[in-house]
């Protein structure tokens, strides 16, 4: 999908609300929707929502919407319809063969699509969008043959159109494996340095939550990592981790992630597995929202249902309710002891959520006597690296060791363990 055929162009948004259902939700998936066409580049034109008993097999929508979104796109030079649901290859090759013109059709998938490709920065990160992208358009290919030559398939119509259908399918395999090996390659290289970062034994917080909740605004203001922050919908794709040194002195490894979303399909997620394995490998989450936002509440419900999804439900959480800079009454206390109220803008409530990551990651570790060897004495300078090391005495058989340890330090130096 290239750029040019989102950026500055006016839509239509299409939504359906079932019959007897609430048709507000469907306008508020509607207003994202605009919001994710703002950061695509676009503007709305005109919104249309249907309600139905049920979804039509066909188009989606009935035939008197289609021939209204056809008169809107024909009286006013529209030539782009998005649809808040995922479409199948035949209903986009038949409501665009119904609204006729040059109108394209595309969904709510295909338009996150063209986001994360704006946003992509890092060379994985363009590879995935890059993979997303073929893969979901791959199966749609067989809507645009009748583009690629006016002649049909069929006997006695086979014409150039098809043979550029089947070298275009070819193609799009050939590159789509190329893409996967080149993926499992970084992946591989990513995993080596998680390793790392987990022989650090320093422990990982992942900041995740709805998309334009202030990740990144935060990481920004504990660590001044620099990373792009806009009033945008995932403004962030590429996972960025910094280093932090919290008030007691310890230090933790905080990382950025990519923003959740609504009705986020299955293959993106598996799409971007690599950049949220960040996520399931944490040790704890911050979960960010926005107090602003009137929609909150299911926002965190959208967070902790992802979360799920990916296996990380079982992890100690931080709740940080974000830009409270904005609100018209201050704060002042957060309700629940692993909840806080700031502003990553101001800094205001900073230092309550610095005290609340280390009493969480205070409660990971104990104190242990340990019997080291005078042959590992390397072992003892990691231990001063990473750890709060208390007595030390050096004793017959080695070097006796008290230290606070985390469940990682445990499981490196078990065999050491009194």
């Amino acid at each position: 999908m290239k750029d040019s055929e989102i950026v500055k162009s006016e839509a239509i948004l299409v939504g359906i609300a079932e019959r007897g259902s609430d048709v507000p939700e469907c306008e508020r998936s509607l207003d994202e929707l605009e919001r994710l066409l703002d950061t695509a580049g676009g503007s709305v034109y005109a919104r249309v929502i249907q309600v139905k008993d049920s979804f039509d097999p066909r188009t989606c929508i009935g035939s008197g919407k289609v021939r209204e979104i056809s008169e809107l796109c024909d009286e006013n030079s529209i030539e782009l319809v998005i649809f808040d649901f995922e479409l199948t290859p035949a209903q986009i090759r038949n409501l665009e063969g119904d609204i006729g013109g040059d109108v394209r059709v595309i969904d709510r998938s295909m338009l996150i699509l063209d986001i994360f490709a704006l946003h992509a920065t890092s060379g994985e990160g363009k590879l995935q969008v890059e993979l997303a992208q073929l893969r979901y358009s791959a199966p749609r290919l067989m809507g645009r043959g009748t583009e690629m030559s006016r002649l049909g398939g069929g006997i006695g119509t086979r014409g150039p159109g098809e043979s550029k259908l089947e070298s275009d399918r070819r193609h799009m395999k050939e590159k789509i494996y190329a893409l996967e090996k080149k993926l499992a390659e970084m992946e591989h290289n990513r995993a080596v340095m998680r390793s790392q970062r987990d022989r650090s034994g320093l422990p990982k917080i992942a900041i995740v939550g709805y998309t334009n909740a202030g990740k990144s605004t935060i990481l920004n203001k504990l660590t001044g990592a620099g990373v792009l922050s806009e009033d945008k919908l995932f403004a962030t794709l590429d996972p960025t981790t910094r280093k932090l040194e919290l008030p007691c002195g310890e230090s933790v490894l905080l990382t950025d992630t990519v923003g959740f979303i609504r009705k986020l399909p299955h293959h993106l997620v598996k799409a971007f597995k690599s950049t949220l394995d960040e996520v399931v490998y944490a040790d704890i989450l911050l979960i960010v929202s926005d107090i602003t936002d009137p929609e909150i509440s299911e926002h965190i419900e959208v967070t902790k249902q992802v979360i799920e999804d990916l296996g990380a439900s079982d992890k100690p959480v931080i709740y940080v309710y974000n830009k409270c800079d904005l609100l018209d009454e201050p704060i002042t206390d957060a309700d629940g002891d692993n909840t806080v109220v700031l502003s990553g803008a101001t800094g205001e409530g900073i230092d309550r959520m610095l005290m609340l990551i280390e009493q969480t990651v205070q409660r990971f570790k104990k104190k242990y006597k340990m019997l080291i060897p005078y042959s590992g004495q390397s072992v003892l300078s990691s231990l001063y690296n990473s750890y709060t090391v208390g007595e030390v005495e050096y004793v017959d058989d080695g070097i006796s060791v008290e230290v606070v340890l985390d469940e990682r330090g445990r499981g490196m130096y078990a065999k050491y363990i009194v």
